[in-house]
């Protein structure tokens, strides 16, 4: 039986449907860069998911899940101290979103569903298997985009607000992958 036809049809396409929808919302808040960006996450943790087989349990990822959940809070409030934003819209020329817009809440939304991954693995879900890939391909693949950043100011490569927090954020979840692609041991 191919790794296809394990995942129930219905959430395959809400898996894609996902996806499309982060992609676009980034698009719509934040501009091409942004979306692209996004991309990686949302669209590499669909393919992984896919081409992927796993029955890890929540207890092999729940180290990584919640260290990697904690370090993203922490990245947030970096970002928002240190105005990511305000620096994302001077490379981009994409004005920032306003916070209370429906694109910005509804792009917060997106990622607030990654809080049920805990509970979606536990009743053993495809679909939380792949918020989980997506959770976990954001944080290690796509939070890397802050060290890319830099190369695109003018003057020479230092910090881009958001970048000290990734430092360990990244691993965390590499930590996470590499839990989630292993096998349950029940």
């Amino acid at each position: 039986m191919s790794n296809m036809s394990k995942k129930k049809s219905g959430s395959v396409v809400l898996a894609i449907v996902f996806t499309v929808t982060a992609i676009v919302l980034g698009y719509v808040a934040l501009g091409i860069i942004p979306a692209f960006i996004f991309t990686f996450g949302y669209l590499g943790g669909l393919i992984i998911w896919l081409l992927k087989t796993t029955n890890a349990n929540f207890r092999q990822i729940r180290g990584p899940y919640f260290i990697t959940m904690l370090l993203f809070i922490v990245h947030k409030i970096e970002e928002r101290k240190m105005d990511f934003f305000p620096a994302l819209s001077e490379l981009t020329g994409v004005p920032v979103p306003d916070a209370t817009s429906a694109p910005a809440i509804l792009l917060y939304s997106i990622a607030a569903v990654w809080l049920f991954i805990p509970l979606l693995i536990w009743r053993q879900y495809a679909f939380g298997y792949y918020l989980a890939w997506t959770f976990f391909a954001s944080m290690g693949i796509t939070e890397l985009a802050h060290f890319v950043f830099p190369f695109f100011k003018d003057g020479p490569y230092g910090y881009f607000p958001g970048m000290a927090s990734v430092l360990l954020l990244a691993p965390a979840a590499w930590w996470g992958m590499y839990k989630l692609s292993q096998t349950s041991k029940l």
